[in-house]
Formats: structure tokens, C-alpha cells, sequence
């Protein structure tokens, strides 16, 4: 089995996923191919390169977003992420000197790599950087023509990625995520899903992360992602609304019931996009690494931090045989007993702790009819049963040999019907999802209370779970 572990002991943006996936072996121009069906070029570019953070080589990830301002006066406006740092290279951008002159910019400054300017510690939150990175955590994006940058709804998102020409699985896994955003920021600011405002997760350099993670998950055909608990960070980041505590409120939304670590630095090291990508693709949160490691990556972050900067991702394969375990037949064969008695016999065993009770009809010496009682325990009830067999039926005696039970793996979970959550039970063989049935019980209690057919209940849960 095919597993894509994500090690995120700095957390994750968008921007590092994108790196560490393409890191991994996903070919830059395929995603390069894939994410222009969008038809949204115009609006950026993708710059990917190899880098280094604490000594670690990896590959990093900017989409600069096209006609962007550039403000020497250290306030440039580009959101990776929902509450995200944004850095610039330098480098990576054309400058019209006229409009900075017209801004009142100086533009006699010498660019390079090794050299680092003054700036304005407010914007920069006490960082230094080998070069000049413009840090700010503003969402009010500007064009050149110094209008307010569009912010996109989820029906505009939803627009294009539906009329696009990508493959109905990458459709599917982007929409996911971003509907996990969408929950998140209308829970946190009281609006529907289909009133609420992206800001920047809206913004192209966002939505290339998030389509970008599907077109790198659909590529590498894993059968199953993992993560370790995922760190935040610590502190406050300063965004629209104001300071905010870090985790975002956004990104702590997103991340309910994931395990996550706090504080190892005081910024922000998960982005709402980032847990947008675990929450909606990863399958189990876990530290435990029980598969091979076949190949390592880094996707590099954009921070100068006193831990590296960077998302590392495992490609295994984990071999997981299914469980064995040990358990004992006891079987007596009757056929003196009131038949009225079995159903009670069978209620009584069950409660002592039976794995499963079955009875055989079997014909007997003299051509004499009965019953083969069959009881499966295990070595702790072994004793309670056979109690019960020799208290509650006319047995005299019992034979007893040890099994081997194979079992599938098993999991829980629900669906939701028009007649309310049902749980189902899931069986895995060799990794993947073999059958999956609705829990009788609960189908019955809701057949007898809606006074419909046990088939109807059972109808609803297939139809609602057929794209598990």
C-alpha cells in the first residue's frame, strides 16, 4: 500500500505543500499544464527553484501574482494563505519606475541576494533576511491601477474549477478543500457558505495552492495519507480584522479534532490552506511511522526561523497483513433439549462474552435428529461458556480446538440520511475498502420509529455512501 506521510513539525502553508509534493517527484510541468486549465494565467505566474533553510535543500514555491504593486516603502499585499505571511523575492519581479516614482518611491537601490536593506521593523516583526523580503499580514490587495483586488465567493471558485478541463477527481478533491475554508469562515463570522468572502483564499495565488494540491495528490495515486500532529505556532498575527491569536480563528475551525502541537515558535506556522489540504485529504493523524520509507522531500517555507522553515514529506509503502488472532471452537452436540431453550441458551452465551454462536442440524447415532451447538470464545470467556453450556443445556460433555480468526480491518463511521446519522461498518482488505453495511440495529429502531420498510433505510444509507 502506497502512503504519503506529512511530517509537519513547522506546520504547513499551501506554498510548502505545493513544494514538497513537486519535491516528491510530481513533474513541475505537469502541474504547470494542468493548473493553466483554470484559464486564469493572466493573473499569475509560478516560480519554482531549489532552496535551503538550515542547511536542508528542498523546493520552494512563489506564485506572484501579475501587475502586483511593489512598494518600497516595505508594504507589498500578497496573501499565500488566509492570515499568511507574504514574501517577495526581489528577483522574481519587474518594476515600473514611473509608478514608483509617482508613488514617491526611491528607485536607485541596488538588489542582491547576499545584501540586506533597512526597513521598517514594524512591518517586519523583528526579522532579518538575507534579502529583501517584505513581510505584512494586510488583506486589502491592490492592482496596479491601485484599485481593491477582487475577492472571489465560493460560487465563484466553484465556477472555475467546474467549467475548467481538469479531471472530475482533482474537481472534486479541490472543492473539498476549499469547502472545508468556507465552513470554517462562516462559522467564525456568522455569514452562510455562500455569503462569505474568500479574501485571500479567494486570491489566484491561493487558489493555484489548493487546485495545486489536487493535481499533486491525483498524480502520485497514493492509497492512503497520513500526518503527524500538526504545529501552529504561537503568538498573534495581525490580519484584516485585526490581531488575531495564533491558531487563527479560521485555521483552529478548520483544524477541530486533529491533534495539533502549539507554540514551538511565536508566529504562525499553519495557514487556513494548510489545514484546508490535511483536514480534507488526510485519512490519520498519528506519530507512529509504521510503513518504509522509499522516498523523502522538503517543501521550503518562505521564514526565516529558529527551526528550518520547511514541510517534509515521506513516500512509503506499508505492508499490513490482516489481523490473526487465536481463539477456541466449543461445540456439544444436543438432541434431548426443548428447541423452545436455544434462544435463551444463545442470549445467555452471548453475555458471558461469546464471539459468535451458531447450531448445526446434524443427524445422530440411531438416525436420531439434533443439534450441533457451536460456540467461538476466546481463552478469557472460555470458562464462563462453558458454565453456561453445561448449567443451561442437557450437554454432558463438549469438545474444544483452537482456530485461527482472519479478520479485516474494520472502522466506523456515518452517513448522513434523510432519516438522521446511521453508522456503517467499513472492512478493509490489503489496505483498501473491500464492503461496507449499515448497523442492523440502527436500521431498525429507524424503520419501526418512521414506520417505513427495514429495505427503505437500508436503500437511503447505499445511496448516500456510494461515494465512499
Amino acid at each position: 500500500m502506497k502512503v504519503l506521510y506529512y511530517d509537519c513539525f513547522c506546520g504547513i502553508s499551501g506554498d510548502m505543500n505545493l513544494a514538497a509534493l513537486l519535491d516528491l517527484g510530481v513533474p513541475k510541468e505537469y502541474l504547470i499544464e494542468e493548473i493553466s486549465k483554470l484559464k486564469l494565467n493572466y493573473e499569475y505566474e509560478i516560480k519554482i527553484k531549489n532552496d535551503i533553510k538550515h542547511g536542508i535543500t528542498g523546493t520552494r514555491v512563489d506564485v506572484i501574482l501579475k501587475n502586483q504593486v511593489h512598494n518600497h516603502e516595505h508594504v507589498v499585499e500578497k496573501a499565500l494563505d488566509n492570515h499568511q505571511h507574504v514574501h517577495i523575492n526581489n528577483d522574481h519581479h519587474e518594476h515600473d519606475h514611473s509608478q514608483h516614482e509617482n508613488n514617491n518611491h526611491s528607485n536607485n537601490h541596488e538588489h542582491d541576494e547576499n545584501h540586506s536593506h533597512e526597513h521598517d521593523h514594524s512591518h517586519h516583526e523583528n526579522h532579518s533576511h538575507s534579502h529583501e523580503h517584505i513581510e505584512e499580514h494586510n488583506h486589502l490587495h491592490k492592482e496596479n491601477n491601485n484599485h481593491e483586488h477582487h475577492h472571489r465567493n465560493l460560487n465563484d471558485i466553484e465556477n472555475i474549477i467546474n467549467s475548467s478541463d481538469l479531471t472530475e477527481n482533482v474537481k472534486k478533491l479541490s472543492l473539498h478543500m476549499f469547502m472545508k475554508v468556507a465552513e470554517a469562515e462562516a462559522k467564525v463570522h456568522g455569514k452562510t457558505l455562500y455569503e462569505v468572502h474568500f479574501h485571500e483564499v479567494g486570491a489566484i495565488d491561493s487558489i493555484v495552492d489548493m487546485v495545486g494540491a489536487a493535481i499533486c495528490i491525483d498524480y502520485l495515486k497514493v492509497d492512503k495519507i497520513m500526518a503527524s500532529p500538526v504545529q501552529v505556532g504561537g503568538g498573534f498575527v495581525k490580519c484584516a480584522h485585526g490581531l488575531m491569536p495564533v491558531p487563527a480563528p479560521a485555521t483552529v475551525e478548520i483544524l477541530k479534532n486533529i491533534p495539533i502541537n502549539t507554540g514551538i515558535v511565536p508566529f504562525e506556522t499553519t495557514t487556513p490552506t494548510g489545514a484546508a489540504i490535511l483536514a480534507a485529504n488526510v485519512q490519520e493523524f498519528t506519530q507512529k511511522i509504521d510503513f518504509s520509507i522509499k522516498k523523502i522531500a522538503y517543501g521550503i517555507g518562505h521564514r526565516d526561523l529558529e527551526i528550518p522553515n520547511v514541510l517534509r514529506v515521506y513516500l512509503g509503502e506499508e505492508q499490513k497483513a490482516e489481523k490473526i488472532e487465536e481463539q477456541y471452537i466449543l461445540e456439544t452436540n444436543i438432541d434431548d433439549m426443548n428447541p423452545e431453550f436455544y434462544g435463551y441458551v444463545e442470549e445467555k452465551l452471548f453475555g458471558k462474552g461469546a464471539l459468535d454462536v451458531y447450531k448445526t442440524v446434524i443427524f445422530m447415532k440411531k438416525g436420531r435428529p439434533g443439534v450441533k451447538l457451536s460456540v467461538l470464545v476466546n481463552e478469557q470467556c472460555e470458562k464462563d461458556i462453558l458454565d453456561v453450556i453445561f448449567d443451561e443445556t442437557t450437554s454432558i460433555g463438549a469438545r474444544k480446538y483452537k482456530v485461527e480468526k482472519i479478520m479485516l480491518s474494520r472502522e466506523f463511521s456515518k452517513v448522513k440520511t434523510k432519516y438522521g446519522d446511521i453508522t456503517i461498518k467499513k472492512s478493509y482488505y490489503k489496505g483498501k475498502l473491500a464492503k461496507y453495511k449499515p448497523e442492523y440495529e440502527e436500521c431498525r429502531s429507524i424503520a419501526k420509529e418512521k414506520n417505513i420498510t427495514l429495505e427503505d433505510v437500508y436503500k437511503e444509507v447505499y445511496r448516500e455512501a456510494s461515494d465512499i
